[in-house]
């Protein structure tokens, strides 16, 4: 009789850091149809008017957080859905309670490994989070911390953020004849509207309206297109995202703003400026998205 093979059935993870395998984009779950599922969803996940008012009548907590948990989602190398959904999920339970807890960073920590546990198959692990905060609070505490923020979200978690607009919106310009540069509009469109999320004059603007002027932004910051073409995508995006075309060409120049603030300050937090500096600074032509270290 011949020996039997030794089998195991432990159930070992693999070590040999091999890349995440992720599956490659649909077009057939894609569309109109889809846009406007997002369209109605994202309504639902917006912070309180409230919560707005009184962020932007004081953003330098929020945003030091903010700017945190993108520093945080950079060194674990999270998917760039997780920090969009982390903070929205933080906006959401601050908006329901109107109050920091004791550790904010502990907050923005288990919204990160939330994010984490929805949109990623290898999760941030709660020591690589408590080691980013300094052990300012131990993995027990963001354990709890997780629970605190899923009892009042009512495990109501998987927010509509503007990356999830992204992509739609991306793939209706390539079928109307725009298959060029679509991977570094695709990241330069990210890295703005990554850039929104941490600033706190964008909160409480829709996601898709985010993510449209962040996707018209990049077009203009390329500089390849001629300007009739531009007129015509700003179009295609403003009907994708059911808004105004001219209030898309303002929250366009809104990120140009920031974008140059952030270039002139060294991409740290400067001096709120005045209004009338406001307008006067407003960029007539777009920033060149090549001169960028993305």
């Amino acid at each position: 009789m011949d020996q039997a093979l030794p089998v195991s059935l432990w159930c070992e993870d693999s070590t040999g850091g091999s890349p995440q395998l992720r599956a490659r984009w649909d077009p057939s779950v894609s569309g109109h149809r889809v846009i406007q599922r997002l369209l109605r969803l994202e309504e639902r996940y917006m912070p309180s008017m409230l919560y707005v008012t009184l962020i932007q009548r004081d953003p330098q907590r929020r945003e030091e957080i903010a700017k945190w948990a993108l520093e945080v989602c950079c060194d674990c190398g999270c998917d760039e859905a997780v920090f969009p959904l982390s903070v929205s999920l933080m906006d959401r339970y601050l908006s329901a309670y109107l109050s920091l807890p004791v550790s904010p960073f502990c907050l923005a920590a288990g919204c990160i490994l939330i994010a984490s546990k929805l949109t990623e198959c290898e999760t941030v692990t709660a020591d690589a989070l408590c080691s980013a905060a300094e052990f300012s609070f131990q993995p027990s505490d963001l354990r709890e911390m997780e629970r605190v923020i899923l009892a009042a979200l009512r495990w109501d978690s998987a927010a509509v953020t503007p990356q999830d607009f992204l992509p739609h919106f991306l793939s209706s310009i390539e079928e109307r004849g725009e298959s060029e540069l679509l991977s570094t509009l695709r990241r330069h469109s990210d890295t703005l509207a990554a850039l929104c999320v941490c600033d706190s004059r964008f909160l409480g603007a829709p996601p898709s309206l985010i993510a449209a002027a962040s996707l018209n932004c990049a077009l203009r910051g390329l500089g390849s297109k001629e300007s009739p073409h531009l007129a015509a995508m700003s179009e295609t995006l403003a009907e994708l995202c059911q808004t105004d075309p001219a209030v898309l060409q303002c929250y366009s120049e809104m990120i140009e703003f920031a974008l140059r603030q952030r270039l002139r300050s060294g991409l740290q937090p400067g001096p709120t400026e005045k209004d009338e500096e406001v307008e006067n600074e407003r960029p007539g032509t777009p920033t060149d998205m090549r001169e960028i270290d993305f």
